[in-house]
């Protein structure tokens, strides 16, 4: 299989795979009854003018690309950091990585006065929780197996650490340089 040396398409790809995941986990918690509003339901809340209008399937769908919209820069961004701190510990750093942007987001979206629709329960905001952690797991998963090793040969920070390939952008530039 081909590996994706572009960390924005990347990111893009992992977070598009990541929010998938967790919209499937929401909405089982969300049937179960464990978690009373689905992310969708929560993000819609920001932008519409009433919860009425944002359990709609407008709303619904509305919340969903702008989920998917955050998730996506977030997968743009764990891609950055594993380029920077090397991909190693993958399943550590994804899953630290999902809580802290769900964490993040969220509180930044609920602390909004125009949201109409803030999860208050306890048993909404661990769902969300585990939500964000699977997030943060198949963001990590994807952008580690599917990236090109060049993407994350970081430069090194001593004299003595040679990267094993050249970056896409340095062969470019070699490429450039042989015509």
């Amino acid at each position: 299989m081909k590996k994706i040396k572009d960390r924005m398409v990347l990111g893009l790809i992992a977070g598009g795979a990541g929010v998938l995941l967790q919209t499937i986990f929401d909405e089982i918690s969300v049937r179960v009854g464990i978690s009373k509003r689905s992310y969708r339901t929560t993000a819609a809340g920001i932008w519409v003018s009433s919860r009425r209008q944002a359990e709609k399937w407008q709303g619904q769908l509305f919340g969903f690309f702008m989920n998917s919209f955050l998730a996506m820069l977030g997968g743009i961004s764990i891609v950055n950091i594993f380029s920077k701190s090397g991909r190693d510990h993958w399943l550590i750093k994804g899953l630290y990585f999902g809580m802290t942007f769900g964490a993040i987001i969220n509180g930044l979206l609920s602390s909004l006065p125009m949201n109409k629709v803030k999860p208050k329960d306890a048993n909404s905001n661990l769902s969300y929780l585990f939500t964000n952690a699977l997030y943060g797991l198949a963001v990590g998963t994807i952008a580690a197996k599917l990236g090109d090793d060049s993407i994350y040969d970081a430069k090194p920070q001593n004299n003595y650490l040679k990267p094993t390939e050249l970056t896409t952008e340095q062969s470019n530039v070699h490429k450039l340089a042989a015509k």
